[in-house]
């Protein structure tokens, strides 16, 4: 039986209250009529993908092939870096372990290399859409204008593309 609490005090989420503009404008000589702002509460840490997975557009099969990729994206360490990176602390008796921490692990190693063969195995086509949504967590939008598509395109050129990444991850379900 699923919880029925109101008490979000607890709630994980980082949820914020967003306004939502009015949809169209007071004419001129009309009475602007007095009404309750419209808000609208979003989740701040949700992924895109995450946001089509809860609302029914993504099967679990295709969520779970876009989380592969992404893990694979934080694993091998690929994004970029906007500031120096403070890991590397140099150990105590003047030696410094800056040396061995240079070098790439072995995990790092297999994760970059499934990450590039999962991009090899999409292709040209679909690895830009998928990485622009997976990995940089470019909302739908944003990638189709970016990529110079038309709208409502993007959702469905990603569905293809979580379905390839799903068989390229050997995940369980239809094929």
């Amino acid at each position: 039986m699923p919880s029925t609490r109101t008490d979000k005090s607890n709630d994980p989420r980082l949820l914020a209250e967003r306004p939502v503009p009015k949809d169209g404008r007071v004419r001129a000589g009309t009475k602007a009529r007095k009404s309750r702002a419209r808000s609208v509460t979003v989740n701040l840490s949700e992924s895109p993908l995450g946001w089509l997975h809860a609302r029914g557009h993504l099967t679990d099969r295709q969520f779970d092939g876009g989380e592969k990729l992404r893990a694979d994206w934080e694993r091998a360490n690929l994004a970029p870096k906007i500031t120096m990176n403070w890991n590397i602390v140099p150990l105590t008796g003047g030696h410094s372990a800056a040396p061995d921490m240079l070098n790439a692990t072995e995990t790092q190693i297999a994760a970059r290399q499934r990450f590039d063969d999962a991009i090899d195995y999409l292709g040209n086509d679909l690895s830009d859409i998928a990485w622009r949504i997976i990995c940089a967590g470019e909302g739908v939008p944003a990638a189709e204008k970016n990529l110079g598509w038309p709208a409502r395109s993007g959702k469905l050129v990603l569905k293809i593309a979580l379905d390839r990444l799903a068989n390229f991850y050997r995940l369980p379900g239809e094929v």
